[in-house]
């Protein structure tokens, strides 16, 4: 049983959550301790750590995982209503490939009993873990990434810098589309810059999401698996000097791209991956996950229709095209319709419905094609 790989919560972390508010998040969780294993039925989300460093050329130790749990559970909820379990950690296998088979295992059978896991700690390698434990739940697999870089393999690159290429490359290929939030472009090649046009996928540069950061939402309500590698946050705001990044996303804005993961219909696990043992940054994770629950528990249930009696249909005439948009009468967002290509194999038999802004409405009113749309079109085609 692949839950029999699990480290239990430290007894510091139990002492420490005991002495707790009975209305801090520590006292709402279902621990994984020493002597009790939670019972998953009825479960919502579960936290695990994995202590998996090695694809980032760094020694395993304890990336202060403890003070992860004692910050996180310091918090105080919302106004949630969700079951969530603290499964405990995935210590280093004895290769790289032996935890790679354990968090793809644990993600498959938590996603099969409909729980979300929350994978937090290691490099972001781990996401080619995570991809994969999709390979037997026989989907197609939509991945967003916030990331400062692509995933492709470089001459001598490490392994979390080439994840992408083993999930394009490998066998089964269950990725239909792979969308980037916040790369700079001075830490891609224009080749790589090239190859994500080439094959239709969706890349957004930070500038452009720092700008509007709602130009996102539509992105990751078409996620299934979302990995933010925590290099992507500027390092005067994560308190990571390590690695230093003078660009990237603040606080704010990668808390509100995580609130947008949680409030995805469609979202179905979430890594948070390549921090450092500083308190600093484990702060920054905490309410991260935090937002991440909050959007989980607002969850609309839009997804996929169940009827389209709360929609508002709008039809636009572009040339010989005919853009079929729907608008949700509950929250207000919007769709745009997929439509089926019979001719070919065609992998959107589950989703013919792709999230989309209000503003890819008006530009269709002003004749201009959506280009998620576009793209949409030409991956179901290949």
């Amino acid at each position: 049983m692949v839950f029999d790989f699990l480290q239990p919560v430290s007894v510091s972390v139990e002492q420490f959550i005991s002495k707790l508010s009975n209305q801090t998040l520590g006292k709402k969780v279902a621990l994984h301790t020493q002597t009790d294993f939670p019972v998953l039925e009825n479960v919502s989300l579960a936290i695990v750590t994995v202590n998996e460093y090695r694809g980032a050329n760094k020694e395993n130790e304890d990336f202060a995982f403890e003070e992860f749990r004692k910050q996180l559970y310091s918090l105080y909820p919302g106004n949630w209503n969700v079951s969530i379990v603290d499964l405990g950690s995935v210590e280093a296998g004895e290769s790289i490939e032996d935890t790679y088979f354990v968090v793809k295992k644990l993600v498959e059978e938590l996603v099969k009993k409909k729980i979300t896991p929350i994978i937090v700690g290691g490099s972001q390698d781990l996401t080619y873990a995570m991809y994969r434990a999709y390979d037997n739940l026989d989907q197609m697999v939509n991945l967003v990434s916030v990331d400062s870089k692509f995933g492709f393999a470089k001459e001598d690159s490490l392994v979390y810098n080439s994840f992408l290429s083993k999930i394009i490359v490998e066998e089964p290929n269950n990725l239909f589309n792979y969308a980037n939030i916040g790369f700079q472009t001075y830490y891609n090649s224009q080749e790589e810059i090239d190859l994500i046009e080439k094959l239709y996928f969706e890349a957004y540069r930070l500038g452009e999401v720092s700008n509007n950061i709602a130009v996102a939402e539509p992105v990751f309500r078409d996620a299934d698996l979302v990995s933010v590698d925590m290099n992507a946050v500027q390092s005067s705001y994560s308190g990571n000097n390590k690695e230093f990044s003078p660009n990237g996303f603040t606080g704010k804005e990668i808390c509100a791209l995580a609130r947008y993961a949680g409030i995805s219909d469609k979202v179905t696990s979430f890594g948070i991956f390549n921090f450092n043992s500083n308190t600093n940054e484990v702060v920054l994770i905490t309410q991260m996950l935090w937002y991440f629950i909050e959007g989980f528990c607002f969850r609309s249930n839009e997804y996929p229709f169940g009827t389209k009696e709360n929609y508002i249909k709008y039809i636009v005439l572009i040339e010989d095209e005919e853009l079929v948009f729907y608008k949700s009468n509950i929250t207000g967002r919007w769709w745009i319709e997929i439509p089926f290509l019979t001719h070919v194999n065609n992998k959107l038999k589950r989703n013919t419905l792709l999230p989309c802004m209000h503003e890819d409405y008006l530009a269709a009113c002003e004749q201009e094609i959506p280009e998620r749309w576009w793209k949409a079109q030409r991956r179901n085609i290949a």
